[in-house]
């Protein structure tokens, strides 16, 4: 099959807006948690987040053009312009009929489906909605506005798969590609669910840490005191391309995509196997799926959402896949920066994986404080400060609610 490149990344993310803000974040160690602004929390059990900073539509579309999407779908198209922007790809010059859009959301348009509900509530007896209404809360509204955006005439839907949605849009892309159906593949994930609705359910079950006196240290995956994720909101996007198709146009090529896999847990609806079978069959796949042996893979930016029950699981199945080649590797959880999230996780980490190695940095887990006893002592999972390595293998796992995991090897271009 055909081999597969990266020519192009986008990031708007809680530690950093664009990609080098993110890049710094990442290795600076910042948390992007805080109290949260888009609402008022004053009655709410859980009242912060890992909001976006300083994030202006308007620098990337006019008013006209904005106003009429939700912001997971504004997150969308500002990672996607600036993602496009970096592949240096001429419209004119590819052939848009082999061009196409998989885009990941677990949620889609939540704030105006909230925004919308809460005026009809409070003007019942003269229902009004927006004619924006069903186009703006859509999942695969995004792939449709970027295919209209650029012109891509080939391949176009959105995956939802809870918290694993980016992850399997860019399986799919990836499949697309070595398959001969697409040249071109913009791909990634967004959600924009800092809203009353979602922090009052995930709080209502009882997902999310209740650290609020101290949101900057309240995602600590793998730490003892763990007690739930933060969530986080924004986008990610990669522009994936076929190798030969890369190389003809002198693309920049970032990373390759070397082999990815998909996986069910068969379980619980919200809570992973406790002995991470999904988890361990997915990442025994993504191997066999990029021909690699387990003592090639250097890096896991794990799932690690700091949840009693998920990173233990996580780790157990790291352990069951790799065996003694565990302690060689170092696994770290970018959402112990970021939060989580959801829908765009997979995105985010695909490309904290692609830095990774491209600078020989592996970013690290802050946040913690006491040694789990459930988990290896010996492992490598890069607490606190960044770690030089050199590395040329590194893998990205998202696992989402209804047991839905996948797993993404990515190889240092040469």
């Amino acid at each position: 099959m055909r081999r597969v490149v990266i020519t192009g990344i986008g990031a708007l993310t809680p530690i950093g807006n664009g990609i080098e803000k993110f890049r710094e974040g990442l290795f600076k160690g910042l948390s992007g948690a805080g109290i949260i602004t888009h609402f008022d929390i004053s009655e709410f059990k859980v009242q912060f987040a890992c909001e976006l900073k300083n994030f202006d539509p308007e620098q990337y579309l006019d008013h006209k053009e904005w106003r009429k999407l939700d912001p997971f779908a504004r997150y969308a198209m500002a990672t996607t312009i600036e993602a496009m922007k970096n592949s240096g790809i001429d419209t004119e010059k590819i052939d848009l009929t082999r061009a196409g859009v998989i885009w990941g959301s677990g949620i889609g348009g939540f704030a105006t489906i909230e925004e919308e509900i809460t005026k009809d509530v409070r003007r019942a007896a003269d229902p009004k909605f927006s004619p924006f209404l069903i186009p703006k809360l859509i999942p695969d509204i995004v792939p449709g506005h970027i295919s209209i955006k650029y012109g891509f005439q080939g391949i176009n839907y959105a995956t939802v798969a809870a918290c694993a949605s980016a992850s399997m849009a860019i399986t799919n892309s990836f499949d697309y590609i070595r398959m001969g159906k697409a040249d071109i593949m913009v791909s990634g994930g967004s959600e924009a669910a800092v809203t009353r609705t979602s922090i009052g359910g995930f709080s209502s079950m009882k997902a999310l840490s209740t650290r609020n006196d101290d949101p900057g240290t309240a995602s600590r995956p793998f730490d003892l005191d763990r007690d739930g994720f933060v969530l986080g909101e924004g986008s990610a996007t990669l522009v994936l391309e076929e190798y030969e198709h890369a190389v003809r146009r002198g693309a920049k090529i970032y990373a390759e995509i070397a082999g990815a896999a998909m996986s069910g847990d068969a379980y619980h609806i919200t809570a992973p196997h406790p002995e991470g079978a999904g988890a361990a069959l997915v990442m025994k796949n993504a191997l066999l799926d990029a021909g690699l042996n387990l003592e090639q893979m250097e890096y896991i930016n794990v799932h690690g959402t700091s949840t009693p029950l998920g990173d233990v699981a996580e780790i157990s199945a790291i352990q069951k896949v790799f065996g003694e080649h565990a302690y060689n590797l170092n696994i770290s959880s970018t959402k112990s920066m970021t939060g989580h999230l959801l829908g765009a996780a997979g995105a985010v980490e695909a490309i904290a994986c692609i830095i990774a190695l491209q600078d020989g940095i592996i970013p690290p887990t802050i946040n913690h404080f006491t040694d789990d006893p459930k988990i290896d002592p010996k492992l490598n999972l890069t607490f606190w400060k960044p770690q030089e390595r050199n590395i040329t293998c590194a893998m990205s796992n998202t696992f989402g609610f209804g047991g839905h995991n996948s797993s993404i090897v990515f190889k240092k271009f040469k």
